[in-house]
C-alpha cells in the first residue's frame, strides 16, 4: 500500500512584521556594500508600532578610522534614514491612517563596529592563536542545502505554492487594482502526497490586511478565484479543497502596528518551508562572511546540481565550520534513497567535495556574493528564485563526470 500524508508550509507577504525588519536589515547590507564590497555587516532590526531600531555590528574598511577602528559617520555614509525609510515605502507603508509609515517611523541606531576578535578569525590574515592565515568562517555552525525534482525551481511543492499565492497577492495589492488591499498577508498551502509525489491540495489559507469598508465576502470571493485559481493548478484543486481567507474574520490592524517585527524569525519561510532542514542561522542582514548566510547559498547550489544532474531525485547536503577555520569540519550527503541505480550516498559525497570547495573565501567567489543582491532575496524565499547564483545549474556535468 503507498505512503500518504498532508504536508503544509507556509509563507508571510512583505508587509508581514518580520519581513519588514529583514528588508530594513537586508537593505541596510545592499547599502554597505554598495560603498565598499569588502564590508563587514550583521545588522538587526526591530520594529512595533512607529519605532524602528537597529543594531549590531558594521565596519566599512573604506571608512574605517584606523586608530579607533570605527566606521566614520555611518548614518551620512550610506544615508541610513534614508535606507530605512525607502525600504518601508517600497513595501507599502504609506497610507495617511498607517502608524508605522515610511515617513514618520523613529529611527533608532544602534550599530557599532564589528568585534576586532571575530575580524582576526574572518580575515585573511595571520593572527596569535589563529592555525592558518586563510579567511577564516565568521562563526561555528551547521547548514543545510535541499533540492527536489517536484517542481521547476527543484523545490518542495508546498513552500512554492505558498511563496506564489504570496507574490500573486502582492503584485495585485501594487498594481493598486483593489484598493482594499494593505501589505501584512500570510498564506499556506497544504499538500497531500502519494507514494511520495504531490496529488492534491487540500486546504489553502489566506490572510490578508484590508481596509475596514470591505466585506469578508467581497475579500473571500477575489482571493479565491484571481488569487487561489490563478496560483495553484487546477489538477491540484478538488471538490474537497477547503478554502481558508481571513479566517478570523477581519484582519485591518496589521504590520508593526499590530505585531512585533525582528530581523531572520521566518527562516523557515525562508529555506524549504520545513520539508528540508535548516541549520538554524538566520540570513538577511548578514554580509557572505557569516556562513550562516553564504554557506546556505552554497548547500542549496550544491543540492541543486545533485539533482539537475540526475543523480539523485531528492539530495540534501549538510556541512559545519569552526570560527576562524577554513575547511568544513565535515561534509554529508543524504538522497533518501532516491540515488540513480549504482550510485551511493558516499560515492555522491565523495564527487561533491571534487567539484565544490567549501573553503568561505572560495564560496563568496564561486557565487560572486561580495555585491548588493540582498534585498531581492528577503521576500518569498531565498531558493527557488531565478537569477541568483545559488540557483544555477552549472556544475551538473562536472557531477556526472565525476561519478564515473
Amino acid at each position: 500500500m503507498g505512503k500518504s500524508f498532508v504536508f503544509s508550509s507556509e509563507s508571510v507577504g512583505e508587509g508581514h512584521p518580520d519581513k519588514v525588519a529583514d528588508l530594513i536589515s537586508d537593505s541596510v547590507l545592499d547599502a554597505c556594500l554598495t560603498v565598499d564590497r569588502t564590508s563587514r555587516v550583521a545588522c538587526e532590526t526591530f520594529v512595533k508600532s512607529n519605532v524602528v531600531v537597529v543594531g549590531g555590528e558594521i565596519t566599512i574598511p573604506k571608512l574605517q578610522d584606523k586608530k579607533t577602528g570605527r566606521t566614520k559617520a555611518l548614518e551620512t555614509a550610506i544615508n541610513l534614514g534614508t535606507v530605512i525609510r525607502d525600504a518601508i515605502r517600497d513595501i507599502g507603508y504609506t497610507n495617511d491612517d498607517d502608524v508605522f509609515h515610511a515617513d514618520t517611523v523613529f529611527i533608532n541606531n544602534y550599530l557599532t563596529a564589528q568585534s576586532a576578535d571575530i575580524a582576526q578569525g574572518v580575515d585573511a590574515r595571520k593572527a596569535e592563536g589563529k592555525k592558518t592565515a586563510e579567511q577564516g568562517a565568521g562563526d561555528q555552525g551547521i547548514m543545510f542545502g535541499y533540492a527536489c525534482n517536484e517542481t521547476p525551481e527543484l523545490m518542495p511543492t508546498p513552500i512554492m505554492f505558498a511563496h506564489r499565492l504570496g507574490r500573486e497577492l502582492t503584485k495585485i495589492r501594487k498594481s493598486k487594482k483593489v484598493a482594499w488591499l494593505r501589505p501584512d498577508a500570510k498564506s499556506q498551502v497544504s499538500v497531500r502526497y502519494e507514494n511520495d509525489r504531490p496529488v492534491e491540495v487540500v486546504n489553502v489559507v489566506i490572510s490578508t490586511q484590508h481596509t475596514a469598508d470591505v466585506k469578508h465576502a467581497t475579500i473571500e470571493k477575489y482571493l479565491i478565484e484571481n488569487v487561489v485559481k490563478k496560483v495553484i493548478p487546477a489538477r491540484l484543486l478538488t471538490r474537497n479543497t477547503e478554502y481558508l481567507i481571513n479566517p478570523t474574520g477581519r484582519f485591518v490592524i496589521g504590520g508593526p502596528q499590530g505585531d512585533s517585527g525582528l530581523t531572520g524569525r521566518k527562516i523557515i519561510v525562508d529555506t524549504y518551508g520545513g520539508w528540508g532542514r535548516h541549520g538554524g542561522g538566520a540570513f538577511s542582514g548578514k554580509d557572505p562572511s557569516k556562513v550562516d548566510r553564504s554557506a546556505a547559498y552554497m548547500g542549496r547550489w550544491v543540492a541543486k546540481n545533485i539533482v539537475a544532474a540526475g543523480l539523485a531525485t531528492h539530495a540534501e547536503i549538510q556541512f559545519a565550520y569552526a570560527i576562524g577555520h577554513p575547511k568544513p569540519v565535515s561534509v554529508r550527503v543524504d538522497t533518501f534513497g532516491t540515488a540513480t541505480a549504482g550510485l551511493s550516498d558516499e560515492r555522491i559525497t565523495e564527487a561533491v567535495n571534487r567539484v565544490f570547495s567549501f573553503k568561505p573565501a572560495d564560496i563568496v567567489s564561486a557565487l560572486d556574493l561580495l555585491r548588493p543582491i540582498y534585498r531581492q532575496t528577503t521576500n518569498y524565499g531565498h531558493f527557488g528564485k531565478s537569477g541568483l547564483p545559488w540557483e544555477q545549474t552549472n556544475k551538473a556535468a562536472a557531477l556526472q563526470a565525476a561519478v564515473k
